[in-house]
């Protein structure tokens, strides 16, 4: 029996893949293009070709599956919304098609709180499709991608500057991929838990974008300032720099989501929802080279 991963090819899926494959799990991986995840293959990982929206492609990946991970992709089209739900609701009913009895489920800070989080409202809706298909679910709700840094190098370099609307005191989770593929791992291959659990992943810390600031003048070796932008300026940001304007008012929503605490972590922070890679030790290995590729060119 195998543990089916939705998405090879990103951050964490792939990270996870190899997790579970150097465990000596048997792991199928759906993917458009084989060609991709060719290297996960040679390690050990089948491959079913197709797309995660189509029941065909679902069906031959979960016959005689234990046990799904699913994370919903961002895929960049305006009915994103209503694409996210649907495709989760067809993966659940095929969960339950095929009696798979474990689904590690990749949620988000606020999820709690359904509509009106941009990209982030999917997954309530979601997170209760899996719950009513598997017996044993873990909604793995995530804080800040550190990855999200990454899309900053170009001002990091040349302004030496961050911005954001978030209020200078909104301390918020700040976590690696890394890690969030960790904690997965650690879910799927065990199977002692059971029922429907929400666990929070949250970093080592909670973080203020001013504190961000200071780590990465630290890091970087260069001043960083942190400088809050209105909702407005935002979209016009991400607008200007050739953001479908769908898309920039679904961030801009999430940002509102934000300040107005909406997006606040409802699990509290504990030993078990706090992961090790600190953001200073993810500056200095992921993004810095980034930001000096950046510098130079």
């Amino acid at each position: 029996m195998s543990i089916v991963i939705n998405t090879p090819n990103g951050n964490i899926g792939r990270s996870l893949v190899e997790k579970l494959l150097k465990a000596g799990r048997k792991v199928t991986v759906i993917s458009r293009t084989p060609e991709k995840v060719a290297d996960l293959v040679k390690l050990g990982a089948k491959v079913v070709q197709g797309s995660i929206d189509e029941q065909a492609t679902l069906d031959a990946a979960l016959a005689g599956a234990e046990a799904l991970f699913w994370l919903t992709p961002p895929a960049p089209r305006p009915d994103f919304l209503d694409w996210a739900k649907g495709t989760g609701r067809l993966a659940a009913e095929r969960v339950k098609a095929h009696g798979v009895k474990r689904v590690v489920l990749i949620s988000s800070v606020g999820a709690q709180n359904g509509p009106g989080s941009g990209p982030v409202s999917s997954l309530k809706p979601i997170e209760e499709a899996f719950q009513a298909a598997a017996p044993n679910v873990v909604s793995l709700r995530a804080g800040f991608f550190m990855e999200n840094l990454l899309r900053d190098a170009q001002t990091l370099a040349k302004a030496g500057a961050i911005y954001s609307p978030n209020p200078e005191t909104k301390a918020f989770p700040m976590v690696a991929t890394a890690d969030i593929a960790a904690k997965a791992a650690e879910f799927l291959t065990d199977a002692s838990w059971t029922g429907h659990r929400y666990v929070g992943v949250h970093g080592p810390q909670d973080l203020t974008y001013p504190q961000v600031a200071s780590i990465l003048t630290q890091v970087l070796g260069q001043p960083v300032k942190y400088v809050r932008v209105g909702l407005e300026d935002a979209r016009n940001g991400m607008t200007g720099a050739g953001m479908p304007s769908w898309m920039a008012d679904s961030f801009v929503e999430m940002y509102g989501a934000i300040q107005d605490g909406r997006m606040d972590a409802a699990e509290p922070r504990s030993k078990e929802t706090t992961t090790p890679t600190t953001l200073a030790e993810f500056a200095s290995t992921v993004l810095k080279p980034l930001v000096e590729q950046a510098r130079a060119s």
